[in-house]
């Protein structure tokens, strides 16, 4: 690596992440299980077919329009079981504090981690609690691990994906990226962004439970929607179009996004879903999502094309096509 020094693009999860992890990550660590590269480990164990996710929030600010760090620990945990087809059941919580963390703020994260684990059956059953100094760790950092289990006939795989395969996003783009931002920066948006970080654990389990033919599944968090696409086509033979008229996003996301230069596209997403599933089931798994209200705005945005291999393109709303490369830097770093 050329880097000689870790910069906050590293942890963008976009191209210096992907970098990282390649090429200084899976070489010391590698396994048939790793170098999947999945949201979750999928473990065979006896018999039984197990998913384990581990994951850290450093976000900034703790408390945001629509969560706080305790909800989107939760939240994303479970959501990294749920899209690779696993039933999420038992979470891990551990917290680092910062001396003179004030207490009455702990109590809100942790009663706010258990209201969110409420709505979706999973237990926190384990956890840690370190203190550092003053200065050393912006008040709260939380780790949170999952466990779940993939049920039989459940089975996702970016090698399962055809072409004709349709993509669908369960709702608009950019929520959260552009909640956080908002807070921290106290820009004063009126009705203010809010953040659309909640568990996805029922409403995808309805889809699963459906016959339709799912292929595979990514929630778009850091890099956001155009990172998770790139993700499913690396070194795939087949490529993704996209179209842009198709692509939801709330008006106050995009109007933000307008007058900072950035693209929704690459805005972080904590309660959404990208689905790959066979052509003729994608109407169904649509009106499926849109019958829960955290699914409400889903739609088909594209599909699994012969050309270009590879790579993710965008139908642009003036009748043009572009590529949509991965990030490089670091549009909002903190953001989860």
């Amino acid at each position: 690596m050329k880097n000689t020094k870790i910069t906050l693009a590293h942890g963008s999860g976009g191209k210096l992440t992907h970098e990282l992890v390649q090429r200084l990550f899976l070489p010391n660590f590698n396994n048939d299980v790793l170098s999947l590269l999945g949201d979750s480990a999928i473990l065979n164990i006896n018999g039984a077919k197990l998913a384990f996710t581990t994951d850290s929030y450093v976000v900034k600010p703790l408390f945001f329009p629509g969560g706080d760090i305790g909800r989107l620990a939760v939240s994303g945990t479970i959501n990294d079981l749920a899209v690779v087809g696993a039933e999420p059941l038992f979470l891990s919580a551990g917290f680092i504090i910062e001396e003179g963390f004030e207490m009455s703020l702990l109590e809100r994260i942790v009663g706010s981690m258990r209201e969110t684990t409420a709505l979706t059956g999973v237990d926190i059953v384990t956890g840690d609690t370190k203190v550092v100094e003053s200065g050393s760790a912006d008040g709260l950092y939380i780790n949170t691990c999952g466990i779940g289990i993939v049920n039989d006939g459940i089975n996702l795989s970016t090698s399962l994906i055809e072409i004709g395969d349709k993509i669908i996003v369960s709702g608009t783009l950019g929520d959260h990226g552009m909640a956080v931002l908002s807070e921290r920066e106290s820009l004063g948006f009126t009705p203010s962004i809010k953040s659309d970080c909640a568990p996805l654990s029922s409403m995808i389990k309805k889809i699963l439970a459906s016959d339709a033919h799912i292929k595979f599944m990514r929630d778009p968090t850091r890099g956001g929607l155009a990172t998770t696409l790139n993700e499913i086509v690396n070194t795939q033979k087949y490529g993704i179009v996209i179209d842009e008229q198709t692509i939801p996003v709330n008006d106050g996301v995009r109007a933000l996004c307008e007058i900072l230069g950035y693209d929704p596209l690459y805005i972080a997403n904590e309660g959404k879903v990208v689905i790959v599933v066979s052509a003729h089931d994608a109407d169904k798994v649509c009106e499926i999502l849109k019958e829960d209200s955290l699914g409400r705005d889903a739609a088909i945005i594209g599909e699994v094309v012969v050309e270009p291999k590879g790579k993710a393109c965008l139908k642009t709303v003036i009748g043009g096509t572009r590529i949509i490369d991965m990030l490089v830097g670091d549009q909002l770093p903190r953001i989860c």
